[in-house]
Formats: C-alpha cells, structure tokens, sequence
C-alpha cells in the first residue's frame, strides 16, 4: 500500500515545516517535515528539498507497515504510517499497538494503544496527544 493524501496531510500538519535545523522533544536534529536523518545543526532546506526527504520518509515507514501483512483499509494503513513516521519503526514493531492489529485490526482497545504514545523525553507532549487521537480516528474510520 501506499499512503493517500490524506495521509501525507496529516503528517505535515503535525510535523510542520522548518527551514532551519532545530532540537525536537525527543532531542534529535531536524528539519523540514520530520525529517532527521543526517541532520546537522547548522543545515538549512528549501520546501521543494523538504517535500523530497518527506517522501522518502513516508517510503520507509511504509515499508515497515507493509512489511507485516496487515489486512487493514487506506485509512488505517494512512494511521499507522503517521504513527511509524513519528515514532521509528523500532517502537512500532515492540509496540503493543502492531500485535493487537495483527490478532484482529478491528479491536476497539486498539485505540488505547494509539493514547499510550504520547512522551517525549518523558514528558506528555500536547501536540502528541491530539496527534494520536487524530491517528486513532482515522484507523477507526470506515
């Protein structure tokens, strides 16, 4: 599968965009959508340079949830596309979250797996809250 616009929209909305690099709450470097990969303190990008590292972002964390075989819909692989680009897919495949969807993607409890994913540097993070509920309506949307 491959992510739908829809998406991709709501990984930019809750990455945003920065030109400059910047320290996330997890304490990475990073810039453009999201991206950390390689980043440095003093690099700058474009929005075309960022939309290019964002696709290549969302290709890997497709990959990784593509990988598992799910039997879900384009709203729910769109979810957890998000969920993987946030949070790396190391945590997605420990994640408690992948093996409820594995036994059965329908599982209503799935949506308190979303809200548990809401630290970063041990604090709850707002952003990451409302990030996760919208992830947790999507998957849940027919």
């Amino acid at each position: 599968m491959k992510t739908s616009n829809k998406g991709i929209d709501l990984i930019k909305k809750y990455e945003g965009f920065k030109a400059k690099a910047y320290k996330c709450p997890a304490d990475k470097w990073t810039i453009g959508f999201g991206h950390t990969l390689n980043v440095k303190s003093t690099d700058v990008i474009d929005k075309a340079q960022a939309e290019v590292f964002l696709r290549q972002d969302v290709e890997f964390a497709e990959k990784e949830v593509n990988k598992h075989n799910l039997n879900i819909n384009q709203n729910q692989f769109d979810a957890l596309v998000s969920f993987v680009f946030n949070l790396g897919v190391g945590n997605f495949a420990r994640s408690t979250l992948l093996r409820k969807i594995k036994s059965n993607p329908n599982d209503p409890t799935i949506r308190k797996e979303f809200e548990r994913w809401i630290y970063a540097g041990g604090k709850i993070l707002t952003g990451l809250v409302r990030r996760r509920k919208e992830e947790a309506d999507l998957y849940f949307t027919k």
